[in-house]
């Protein structure tokens, strides 16, 4: 019965979906197709993905096939990122995990790219898709959290996309040490645009991060703010408070229509993270001007 509610689940968010709409039993033939020629294969299998970025995709790498299904699994940040960022920007992606913002960034809008991803294994995978896509000039990627100070952190191993520090009370299996730093000993030049999925280490992140908000260079920040920040204790309303202090306002983003949606907090429509932006006026004509790209035939 679980199997039979979960598949229900999967179909309504795929067909649900903006890039799907339109041609929905065209991604329920994509979800159907994945879940048969993945198993017959039963190792990583190359997607062509987006322009000319390549993915490797493996059973159960549920932030990786969600690409697969949906085109954009994240559609509006992924979309963001594909509309503010340009040729000589850097994009600092931290909690990379496979690393697909990095190849939208680095691949499709020719960003530079310094991202950073804490599990080893991993790390391995995003190094194969940097690989994959003949990246190696363009992104630095590290092996490290991030954090207020560096040293050794735990952290779990066995939760894909979801993998994260392991707080203090917290018991797990499969939990490793890696080592952390902060975003301003690891970081070498100044951001256009910061990604920060860190599944509720948000906090301590920024706090190593300070100077990097201090550059009037850095003009967004995507950030998840779903509260899992309580596991360590860590209150969202700071984080809110932090980044108004370095002149960012909360905005969501809508794609199709290329528009910015001031918010009087973090987002709460769907599963969008928060954007935080500092200069509207220089994101709005980057996002007016940018390039149109075709995602499963859907122009954004």
């Amino acid at each position: 019965m679980n199997k039979i509610f979960n598949l229900h689940a999967i179909i309504r968010h795929l067909i649900n979906h903006p890039l799907n709409r339109s041609n929905k039993t065209a991604a329920i033939i994509r979800f159907l197709r994945w879940q048969l020629g993945s198993r017959l294969v039963g190792g990583g299998i190359i997607y062509h993905w987006l322009d000319n970025a390549k993915i490797i995709a493996s059973p159960g790498e549920t932030g990786v096939t969600g690409n697969i299904y949906c085109g954009l699994a994240e559609f509006a940040d992924m979309a963001f990122v594909l509309h503010v960022l340009r040729a000589g920007d850097l994009f600092v992606d931290i909690g990379a995990n496979a690393g697909a913002y990095t190849l939208l960034a680095s691949s499709v809008a020719g960003a530079k790219t310094c991202c950073f991803e804490p599990a080893p294994a991993t790390y391995a995978k995003l190094l194969a898709n940097i690989r994959l896509n003949d990246l190696q000039e363009k992104v630095v990627a590290l092996n490290l959290a991030l954090g207020d100070s560096k040293g050794t952190i735990r952290f779990s191993s066995d939760q894909d996309c979801m993998n994260h520090v392991i707080a203090t009370d917290e018991t797990s299996e499969n939990v490793i040490s890696v080592n952390q730093s902060t975003l301003d000993e690891a970081l070498d030049g100044a951001p256009f645009c910061i990604k920060i999925d860190v599944e509720g280490y948000e906090t301590p992140t920024l706090q190593g991060g300070l100077n990097t908000l201090k550059n009037k260079g850095l003009c967004a920040v995507i950030m998840e703010l779903n509260g899992s920040g309580n596991r360590y204790g860590y209150d969202e309303g700071e984080i809110l408070g932090l980044m108004s202090s370095y002149g960012f306002k909360p905005y969501a983003y809508q794609p199709f229509e290329r528009r910015l949606i001031p918010l009087k907090g973090k987002n709460t429509i769907g599963t969008a993270n928060t954007l935080f932006i500092r200069d509207k006026a220089l994101i709005k004509e980057r996002i007016k001007t940018a390039r149109g790209i075709k995602v499963h035939g859907v122009s954004i």
